[in-house]
C-alpha cells in the first residue's frame, strides 16, 4: 500500500509538472526577439520604402514591448515602442504620425491581428505571422496615411 500511495505522489506531482510547462508553452509568443527588415522581399505600396528597420518584441511585466529602430526613406531616424496585450485592448504607441494606438488580438500561436487608430478612428489593419520555423516574421498592413492616402505594405524581417 505504501508504494502505491508513493507512485500515486509521484504520479501527481508529474502530472502539475506537465500541466504547467504545457501552460507555459502554450503562453510563449513567438515574435519574442530582434528581427531585421529584409528590404529586397518586402513590398512597400506606393513606396518608398524605409532604408532599414530592426523591430524588438520583448516580454515585459504588463504584457510585450515593441521597440523599432531605422532609417526613413528620406534617410531621416525613425523610432517606436508600444506596450500592449493581445486582449483587443486600445494601447498607446509612439513614433508614427499616421496613429496614436494600436489595438491587438491573437487569430494564432503564430499570427496576430491589429487596428491602427488615430485620436480614436481605425484607420489602417495590420497582421503579423511568425513563420512555421520561427525565422521569418511578416508584417502586411493596409490603410491609410496621415495624408489620407492609401498603402499596403508587406515588410518581411529577419530573426536576428
Amino acid at each position: 500500500m505504501e508504494k502505491f500511495v508513493r507512485v500515486l505522489a509521484v504520479s501527481g506531482v508529474l502530472a502539475v509538472f506537465g500541466a504547467m510547462s504545457a501552460v507555459a508553452a502554450g503562453s510563449h509568443d513567438p515574435a519574442i526577439g530582434t528581427w531585421a527588415l529584409n528590404v529586397e522581399k518586402s513590398k512597400f505600396s506606393p513606396g518608398p520604402a524605409p532604408k532599414s528597420q530592426t523591430r524588438t518584441y520583448e516580454q515585459a511585466a504588463d504584457g510585450i514591448k515593441l521597440s523599432w529602430t531605422g532609417v526613413a526613406a528620406d534617410g531621416s531616424a525613425m523610432t517606436g515602442e508600444s506596450t500592449f496585450k493581445y486582449d483587443g485592448k486600445d494601447y498607446p504607441i509612439t513614433g508614427s504620425p499616421n496613429y496614436d494606438t494600436l489595438t491587438l488580438k491573437r487569430v494564432n500561436a503564430t499570427t496576430v491581428k491589429s487596428a491602427q487608430k488615430k485620436q480614436g478612428k481605425t484607420i489602417a489593419w495590420s497582421t503579423r505571422a511568425v513563420s512555421e520555423h520561427g525565422k521569418v516574421l511578416t508584417l502586411t498592413s493596409r490603410g491609410k496615411d496621415a495624408k489620407g492616402a492609401a498603402y499596403h505594405d508587406v515588410a518581411v524581417y529577419e530573426r536576428q
